[in-house]
């Protein structure tokens, strides 16, 4: 176990520091073209100067300054490989590219499903059986619909408390200690927290932000620290490989190498965010995809070499997950592609999301049901293990699978005339109360948040439409209780 300097600082343990001397940090160029100033005053390099046209990058240059300043909303950022990609794809455009239509309804929350509630130190939160952890603000590109652009733009966020202030990053001492604390009360009380009722908190993510623009050591200071502390998997939650994949490189691999050496027992996964399968497929110049001699579909040679890298390591988990946002993937085909893809190299396909609440939702969001609709037309035609991702949008109280849309009305239920849309808690909060309740709605194609069918409510055993903010008291462990 590490130990705590008199100062307060973290001290890493023996085999922890034996583990941190074999990183090596290289120095990555990613190339990054930040903000829209380069494109405004003519000194972007010169083969990007023309990714805006003049009539878009008027239009943005007379919204700086006002609310609706698109770079006040998400700073414009990135990488050239991303632009290369990009070049070609419409829908890898949308991703990167700002547009003055962000701006024209600023309606949302600067923190969706109140995550704050379920921070009981800065930078972690503690909602469901896992931890997530905001180690990093920033990203090597900035997708223009991200949800975490409170962090990412560094907007103040009201929390339960009434206080107003920007997330703060978590600290590894601080997280460990309340790994350990947490921890040993659940294994006083017999393998439950007397507060929370949850078990003991064995998987953590790290986040933010993209974990991947850190250093390897700051990396591999994280990975070992919380295998220090008790935990039993890891995940590292990142879209580097649609924006920089050669950051996976030898160095970064024999950092995971090690790593997985000196603490055999802990579980690695990465979870991987491609919106669409020109983020990693070859295209021909009449638009289609380049093949392989057999017929499979031909992938960037440094995506490929990266990815190979990881999934030859038999001991990590590869799973992709994405929003469905409009313009860039509400399109079955391209979903579906991506999908059979994504497996046939060994790649998981975990969730796909409806938008979120955010601020700016309306210019993102596809319609909950236009969203359920274009995955389940996507997977016609995949195999049972390529359709294993479910469509899953953030509520408060959890993740809640859009489950079922259906066309016919039920006899006798009013409200049914046009069909029903089925929520089902997927994930719940603490110690998961209602995980597997359903709640059913009358539909209505327009609704892109929960509000939209507030007048439309026909079973709710779930609760989605009862709101009520968890007791912040309950989240927050004593860390002397230990």
């Amino acid at each position: 176990m590490s130990e705590v300097a008199n100062t307060g600082r973290y001290v890493p343990a023996e085999r922890e520091q034996a583990f941190l001397e074999t990183i090596e940090n290289p120095k990555y160029d990613r190339e990054i073209t930040n903000g829209l100033k380069p494109f405004f005053e003519d000194k972007a390099p010169d083969d990007i100067k023309n990714f805006y046209s003049p009539d878009e990058l008027s239009i943005l240059l007379s919204l700086k300054g006002t609310e609706r300043d698109v770079e006040n909303r998400m700073p414009v950022k990135m990488t050239r490989h991303f632009f290369e990609m990009a070049q070609n794809s419409k829908p890898l455009q949308r991703i990167i590219k700002a547009n003055p239509n962000e701006t024209l309804n600023l309606q949302g929350s600067e923190d969706p499903g109140h995550q704050m509630d379920f921070a009981p130190v800065e930078g972690l939160l503690h909602k469901y059986e896992m931890g997530l952890l905001y180690v990093v603000s920033t990203c090597s590109a900035h997708c223009r619909f991200c949800y975490r652009e409170e962090l990412i733009s560094q907007k103040e966020v009201e929390r339960q408390d009434g206080t107003v202030a920007k997330k703060g990053l978590a600290k590894i001492k601080d997280v460990t200690d309340y790994v350990r604390a947490h921890n040993d009360v659940v294994a006083a009380n017999g393998g439950i927290h007397p507060q929370t009722g949850r078990e003991k908190l064995r998987e953590v993510l790290l986040s933010g932000g993209d974990p991947m623009v850190l250093p390897n050591r700051k990396i591999g200071q994280w990975m070992a620290a919380l295998a220090e502390s008790g935990v039993e998997s890891i995940r590292l939650g990142t879209k580097e490989m649609a924006f920089h994949p050669k950051r996976f490189d030898d160095a970064f691999l024999a950092m995971l190498d090690n790593f997985h050496e000196t603490y055999p027992d802990v579980g690695f996964r990465v979870m991987i965010h491609f919106n669409h399968p020109d983020e990693f497929l070859l295209k021909a110049p009449d638009g289609s995809y380049q093949k392989n001699p057999n017929g499979s579909l031909k992938w960037h040679d440094d995506t490929r070499k990266a990815m190979d890298a990881l999934v030859s390591r038999g001991w990590i988990n590869i799973e992709n997950q994405a929003p469905i946002i409009k313009g860039i993937n509400d399109d079955p085909d391209a979903l579906r592609v991506m999908q059979r893809a994504l497996y046939r190299v060994g790649v998981g396909n975990h969730y796909f999301f409806c938008g979120r609440d955010i601020v700016a939702y309306q210019a993102f969001n596809v319609p909950i049901e236009t969203a359920w609709q274009t995955l389940n037309e996507s997977q016609k035609g995949l195999s049972g293990v390529e359709t294993h991702a479910r469509l899953s949008i953030t509520h408060y109280k959890g993740k809640t699978e859009v489950a079922a849309v259906t066309n016919e009305p039920i006899p006798g239920v009013p409200g049914t005339e046009n069909g029903v849309l089925i929520f089902k808690i997927l994930r719940n909060a603490l110690d998961a109360p209602d995980r597997g309740k359903v709640c059913i709605v009358g539909r209505n194609p327009d609704a892109i948040w929960f509000d939209d069918y507030e007048d439309r409510v026909i079973y709710d055993e779930a609760g989605l439409f009862e709101y009520a903010r968890v007791d912040k008291e309950a989240v927050i462990v004593n860390q002397t209780a230990a």
